[in-house]
Protein backbone atom coordinates (compact mmCIF):
# COMPACT_ATOMS: atom_id res chain seq x y z
CA UNK A 1 0.00 0.00 0.00
CA UNK A 2 1.41 2.88 -1.35
CA UNK A 3 -0.48 6.01 0.32
CA UNK A 4 1.12 5.79 3.76
CA UNK A 5 -2.50 5.42 5.27
CA UNK A 6 -3.92 2.51 6.14
CA UNK A 7 -7.85 1.20 5.55
CA UNK A 8 -9.79 -1.26 6.09
CA UNK A 9 -8.50 -2.60 9.28
CA UNK A 10 -9.08 -6.68 8.01
CA UNK A 11 -7.38 -5.98 4.69
CA UNK A 12 -4.10 -3.77 5.91
CA UNK A 13 -3.47 -6.48 8.94
CA UNK A 14 -3.20 -9.52 6.00
CA UNK A 15 -1.65 -7.26 3.81
CA UNK A 16 1.64 -6.52 6.69
CA UNK A 17 1.35 -9.54 7.79
CA UNK A 18 2.03 -10.41 3.69
CA UNK A 19 4.47 -8.00 3.70
CA UNK A 20 6.30 -9.35 6.86
CA UNK A 21 6.87 -13.04 5.95
CA UNK A 22 9.78 -11.94 4.49
CA UNK A 23 11.79 -10.25 7.44
CA UNK A 24 14.50 -12.54 8.22
CA UNK A 25 16.13 -13.41 11.46
CA UNK A 26 19.98 -11.55 11.12
CA UNK A 27 21.22 -14.53 13.27
CA UNK A 28 19.64 -17.17 10.83
CA UNK A 29 18.84 -15.39 7.80
CA UNK A 30 16.87 -18.59 6.32
CA UNK A 31 14.30 -18.19 8.68
CA UNK A 32 11.85 -15.35 8.98
CA UNK A 33 10.40 -14.16 12.28
CA UNK A 34 7.08 -15.61 11.05
CA UNK A 35 8.96 -18.90 11.09
CA UNK A 36 10.90 -18.41 14.49
CA UNK A 37 7.54 -17.33 16.20
CA UNK A 38 9.03 -14.12 17.14
CA UNK A 39 6.36 -11.84 15.17
CA UNK A 40 3.50 -12.13 17.83
CA UNK A 41 0.43 -9.49 16.06
CA UNK A 42 -0.42 -7.00 13.81
CA UNK A 43 -3.01 -4.54 14.56
CA UNK A 44 -4.45 -1.41 12.80
CA UNK A 45 -5.89 1.56 14.82
CA UNK A 46 -6.55 4.33 13.25
CA UNK A 47 -3.70 5.28 10.83
CA UNK A 48 -1.23 3.19 13.08
CA UNK A 49 -0.09 -0.05 12.52
CA UNK A 50 1.29 -2.03 15.83
CA UNK A 51 3.72 -4.99 15.16
CA UNK A 52 4.54 -7.14 17.88
CA UNK A 53 7.52 -8.60 18.41
CA UNK A 54 8.73 -11.48 20.67
CA UNK A 55 12.20 -12.57 21.73
CA UNK A 56 13.98 -15.31 21.46
CA UNK A 57 15.37 -14.28 24.96
CA UNK A 58 14.90 -11.09 26.92
CA UNK A 59 18.68 -10.46 25.79
CA UNK A 60 18.86 -11.43 22.24
CA UNK A 61 20.92 -8.88 20.28
CA UNK A 62 19.16 -8.96 17.30
CA UNK A 63 16.10 -7.39 18.47
CA UNK A 64 16.91 -4.25 17.33
CA UNK A 65 18.16 -4.81 13.89
CA UNK A 66 14.64 -7.06 14.11
CA UNK A 67 12.35 -4.22 14.72
CA UNK A 68 14.47 -1.50 12.09
CA UNK A 69 13.92 -4.77 9.02
CA UNK A 70 10.05 -4.21 10.69
CA UNK A 71 10.12 -0.44 10.18
CA UNK A 72 12.08 -0.73 7.37
CA UNK A 73 10.15 -3.21 5.16
CA UNK A 74 6.66 -1.24 6.36
CA UNK A 75 7.81 2.07 5.20
CA UNK A 76 8.96 0.79 1.93
CA UNK A 77 5.66 -0.56 1.34
CA UNK A 78 4.17 3.22 2.24
CA UNK A 79 3.25 2.43 5.79
CA UNK A 80 4.68 5.65 7.90
CA UNK A 81 2.93 5.40 11.44
CA UNK A 82 4.19 2.37 12.69
CA UNK A 83 4.62 1.15 16.37
CA UNK A 84 6.73 -2.02 16.81
CA UNK A 85 6.52 -3.54 20.18
CA UNK A 86 8.54 -5.66 22.00
CA UNK A 87 6.35 -8.04 23.99
CA UNK A 88 8.67 -10.27 26.63
CA UNK A 89 5.39 -12.51 28.02
CA UNK A 90 4.47 -15.08 27.58
CA UNK A 91 8.38 -16.02 26.96
CA UNK A 92 9.41 -17.76 23.55
CA UNK A 93 10.17 -20.85 23.03
CA UNK A 94 10.87 -23.13 20.13
CA UNK A 95 7.84 -24.94 20.27
CA UNK A 96 6.66 -21.47 18.17
CA UNK A 97 8.96 -22.63 15.35
CA UNK A 98 6.73 -23.12 12.25
CA UNK A 99 7.34 -26.65 10.70
CA UNK A 100 8.68 -24.42 7.72
CA UNK A 101 11.32 -23.42 10.09
CA UNK A 102 12.27 -26.80 10.97
CA UNK A 103 12.46 -27.86 7.60
CA UNK A 104 14.34 -24.58 6.63
CA UNK A 105 17.02 -25.39 9.87
CA UNK A 106 17.67 -29.01 8.15
CA UNK A 107 18.48 -26.99 5.11
CA UNK A 108 21.49 -25.64 6.05
CA UNK A 109 22.69 -28.33 8.07
CA UNK A 110 21.15 -27.01 11.52
CA UNK A 111 19.33 -29.51 13.97
CA UNK A 112 16.04 -28.20 14.42
CA UNK A 113 14.94 -28.40 18.73
CA UNK A 114 13.23 -31.76 19.86
CA UNK A 115 9.65 -30.50 21.53
CA UNK A 116 10.45 -29.41 25.15
CA UNK A 117 6.89 -30.61 25.82
CA UNK A 118 7.55 -33.99 24.52
CA UNK A 119 10.92 -34.83 24.88
CA UNK A 120 13.06 -33.66 27.85
CA UNK A 121 16.31 -36.26 26.62
CA UNK A 122 17.01 -33.50 24.19
CA UNK A 123 17.79 -31.00 26.97
CA UNK A 124 20.35 -33.72 28.46
CA UNK A 125 21.95 -33.66 24.90
CA UNK A 126 21.10 -36.55 23.75
CA UNK A 127 18.99 -37.94 20.74
CA UNK A 128 20.00 -34.81 18.71
CA UNK A 129 19.45 -36.14 15.05
CA UNK A 130 21.69 -35.24 12.75
CA UNK A 131 20.68 -32.84 9.90
CA UNK A 132 22.75 -34.02 7.24
CA UNK A 133 22.10 -37.78 8.10
CA UNK A 134 19.63 -38.15 10.13
CA UNK A 135 21.38 -40.42 12.42
CA UNK A 136 20.56 -40.36 16.22
CA UNK A 137 23.97 -41.36 17.33
CA UNK A 138 25.31 -37.89 18.40
CA UNK A 139 27.20 -36.48 21.02
CA UNK A 140 27.41 -32.97 22.20
CA UNK A 141 30.52 -30.79 22.04
CA UNK A 142 30.17 -27.89 23.09
CA UNK A 143 26.96 -25.96 25.57
CA UNK A 144 27.57 -23.16 23.17
CA UNK A 145 27.86 -23.23 19.06
CA UNK A 146 27.56 -20.07 16.67
CA UNK A 147 25.09 -17.98 18.63
CA UNK A 148 23.93 -18.42 22.14
CA UNK A 149 20.80 -20.13 20.98
CA UNK A 150 22.66 -23.24 19.44
CA UNK A 151 24.65 -26.15 20.64
CA UNK A 152 27.77 -27.64 19.02
CA UNK A 153 27.36 -31.64 18.06
CA UNK A 154 29.12 -34.42 15.83
CA UNK A 155 27.55 -37.08 14.59
CA UNK A 156 28.92 -40.31 15.39
CA UNK A 157 27.96 -41.92 12.15
CA UNK A 158 29.16 -39.36 9.16
CA UNK A 159 31.63 -37.55 12.00
CA UNK A 160 30.46 -34.06 10.82
CA UNK A 161 29.79 -31.14 13.45
CA UNK A 162 26.63 -29.47 13.16
CA UNK A 163 24.84 -26.64 15.39
CA UNK A 164 21.38 -27.96 17.31
CA UNK A 165 18.73 -25.43 17.78
CA UNK A 166 18.38 -25.39 21.30
CA UNK A 167 14.98 -26.51 23.21
CA UNK A 168 13.56 -23.38 25.25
Amino acid sequence: MATGRPTGSATVVATVRELLEDVRDPEIPVLTLADLGVLRDVAVEGGCVTVTITPTYSGCPAMHTMEADVRRVLAEAGYRDVVVKTRLAPAWTTDWLTPAAHAKLRSVGIAPPVSVTTDKRALLGQDVPCPRCASGRTEKVSEFGSTACKALYRCRDCLEPFDYFKCL
